[in-house]
């Protein structure tokens, strides 16, 4: 039913592709090529990946059934209603296919040497253990509650543990809540022998909950997690016109305001239906919007689980340790590096700590007079803002365009505001209803009396804990005309321009969508005379109906497309006359691809960009957004066979078929094994 209801000839509905994704990952998690300790954290990224969905996607849908019930989305022509309904059906689905894989990897844990003891698994020393932890560790931070009507109903925190309990005390029936706190440690060794035997606080709490409630009878007892709705909206015209007014008051308001939005949904483990039926009334809730889960409500506890076990054991069970390479060229120096070719940076594979170099020697040169950057989201203790701060202290003009708007680090990026300001730095809060995510950095100096530019332009933000985690490409460059559209770019940042023409630059709202469609069409007239028309194009998402048909029509026209689409792809790749010269292929493995790549035509003819967009409407038509193209042929010759690379992979990609399914890509007997990631690791390109 879900797949007639999610696909409308070469479209598929968004949503449901986001969930195709997540089975990917889920996938991975399901993977004994992967090491057991790295399926761990991949179960655990399924999760949150599925709380973020229902919290931001699905709080997107309930507000649209609220406020345009009649809307239709523009490919699969689903109202929210219809979708919404669609990707319950689906999240059933989703829930029975995570135990399977929990049950499968909690043997392999054991077998790797940790075992993960549930209540019913504890013999009598590990119960008397797990007591003694209860009543010295857990005890004092309990907060137990009875619903009665001197003790009103409490409001559930997002995606907190409760254990919640069908009490009896007399004739009178009630139910007890008992929030299990965060600060609990998750995880708590219990000794088991030679084995190491771990159990979780939230276990612990439910053996021994019942002391929280004297003279109660507990007839029955469930886990519950409530999914809150975080999708709210900001805009301009909403805060006070007066010039003075500060944006990030009226956005902390908002942010304040998430914790109290209505439930989307609701997990319960165990229990009777007494304690769901009341959980569904006092929340509001219908019942399809209640999971009732099987194995666990989430898994962060999986992240750190290998420190339980022996440090040989843990290196078995993890990925092999690396370290970033630092290029040849910055040995001397980056800037002077930069001065003379352009240079290219290539994460997690190359370190950040390249770029870091280079925001530190500008703000030590005398050369450099002013150093200006965007930024979307920081590491927790970012050496960017200590050399923007040391360049700031070294009397440069800095300035820094911080989106406050980064949702969920709206807090940390409020925070880093702060602290800029306090150390003199220019900050602006993006650009009015136009979300700023480009990653540029332009820096302008003076050379005996000559104005040159150095700019960086990537993939991916300038967070250095991602930067080891998100595949990303760099290019810096002191080419003079990318230097003034740096330059250009940040003064109308600064002034709330959109509307510009940039020499070098495709900038979004304006130029970006617009300039990828000319290219598009030049390689349909290449077809159309007898060339061979070819675009290759890696990214995050495709969304945007437009170029999803302008593809269609590429296609059509005989150009042979290769897309490599990590997450959602709206566009069905392979129906017969419509789009089977386009191939979709998505990478999941050990780093989250991140970079945007977009190669129009081939050989020396071929235009290359590196962009901060994906091709969806979002980024194109309501952000600011830049692709940049490669200049340099060397570079140009390396991201071109990085391409190639990612299309060969037939270990971590999978193949999106003309039904609307992933597959792993068919291989010819002998055909060499390439896993994209593993090569980058092993070579430099």
């Amino acid at each position: 039913m879900a797949k007639n209801i999610f696909r409308d000839g070469v479209f598929m509905n968004r949503e449901y592709s986001h969930m195709l994704f997540n089975d990917r990952v889920l996938e991975q998690a399901d993977d004994k090529s992967t090491p057991v300790f790295e399926r761990g954290k991949f179960l655990s990224i399924f999760t949150s990946n599925s709380d973020e969905f229902y919290m931001v996607r699905m709080g997107s849908l309930y507000n649209q059934m609220t406020h345009a019930p009649s809307a239709k989305e523009n490919k699969t022509h689903l109202t929210a209603k219809q979708q919404s309904d669609g990707i319950l059906e689906e999240t059933k689905i989703r829930y029975k296919r995570r135990a399977e894989v929990w049950a499968r990897l909690k043997k392999d844990l054991k077998s790797a040497g940790v075992k993960v003891s549930d209540a019913d698994e504890c013999g009598e020393k590990q119960k008397k253990e797990a007591k003694e932890f209860f009543f010295t560790k857990a005890l004092p931070y309990l907060s137990p509650l009875v619903i009665d009507s001197k003790h009103p109903m409490l409001r559930f925190a997002n995606k907190a543990v409760y254990l919640a309990l069908d009490l009896v005390k007399g004739d009178k029936s009630m139910i007890g809540l008992l929030p299990v706190p965060e600060n609990l440690p998750r995880v708590v060794p219990i000794n088991s022998g030679k084995k190491t035997c771990v159990m979780l606080s939230e276990d612990i709490v439910a053996m021994f909950g019942s002391h929280c409630f004297p003279h109660y009878t507990v007839k029955d007892r469930a886990f519950i997690r409530v999914t809150r709705n975080a999708d709210f909206e900001t805009n301009e015209s909403d805060v006070d016109s007066e010039y003075d007014y500060d944006f990030s008051k009226y956005l902390k308001e908002k942010v304040e305001m998430r914790a109290s939005l209505d439930a989307v949904r609701l997990e319960i483990c165990g229990g009777s239906e007494k304690i769901k039926n009341f959980l569904l009334k006092n929340l509001s809730l219908k019942k399809n919007r209640c999971f009732e889960v099987t194995d666990r409500l989430d898994y962060k506890f999986l992240l750190d689980l290998d420190k339980y076990v022996s440090p040989d054991a843990a290196a078995v069970g993890k990925y092999p340790p690396f370290k970033g390479r630092i290029p040849k060229w910055a040995e001397g120096g980056v800037m002077n590096a930069v001065l003379k070719k352009d240079v290219f940076l290539s994460y997690p594979f190359d370190t950040a700590d390249t770029f870091i170099k280079l925001l530190n020697e500008c703000a030590e040169s005398d050369k450099v007079r002013s150093i200006k950057i965007t930024i979307y989201r920081l590491y927790r203790h970012s050496k960017v803002v200590d050399a923007l701060i040391r360049a700031c202290e070294r009397g440069k003009d800095v300035t820094v365009v911080i989106e406050l708007l980064a949702r969920f680090d709206e807090e940390s990026n409020m925070y880093y505001a702060d602290i800029l300001q306090e150390a003199g730095c220019t900050v602006i809060y993006g650009m009015g209803n136009y979300k700023v995510h480009s990653k540029i950095v332009s820096v302008v100096l003076e050379e005996k009396e000559n104005v040159k530019y150095i700019t960086h332009i990537g993939t991916g933000n300038y967070n250095e804990g991602t930067a080891k985690q998100y595949t990303d490409l760099n290019i810096i460059t002191s080419d003079t005309q990318i230097g003034e559209d740096a330059a250009m770019f940040f003064r109308n940042i600064a002034v709330g321009e959109t509307q510009y023409e940039y020499k070098k630059l495709l900038v979004a709202p304006h130029t970006l969508k617009n300039g990828l469609i000319l290219r598009i069409d030049r390689q349909i007239e290449i077809a159309k005379n007898g060339g061979n028309g070819r675009i290759v194009a890696k990214m995050n998402s495709l969304t945007d109906r437009e170029l999803i048909s302008k593809f269609i029509e590429a296609s059509e026209a005989g150009v042979k497309i290769n897309l490599i689409v990590r997450g959602i792809c709206c566009l069905v790749p392979g129906v017969a006359g419509k789009t089977e010269n386009i191939t979709v292929k998505s990478i999941v493995g050990r780093f989250l691809e991140h970079s945007r790549i977009y190669r129009f035509g081939e050989g020396k003819d071929a235009e290359l960009f590196i962009s901060s967009a994906d091709l969806m409407t979002r980024n194109i038509e309501r952000r600011v957004e830049i692709a940049a193209p490669i200049l340099d042929e060397k570079i140009k010759s390396t991201v071109s066979k990085m391409l190639e690379i990612m299309l060969a992979d037939n270990v971590k990609g999978r193949m999106l078929t003309s039904r609307g399914r992933y597959v792993k890509p068919q291989t010819a007997e002998g055909e060499e094994r390439t896993d994209s990631q593993e090569y980058f690791l092993n070579h430099e390109i």
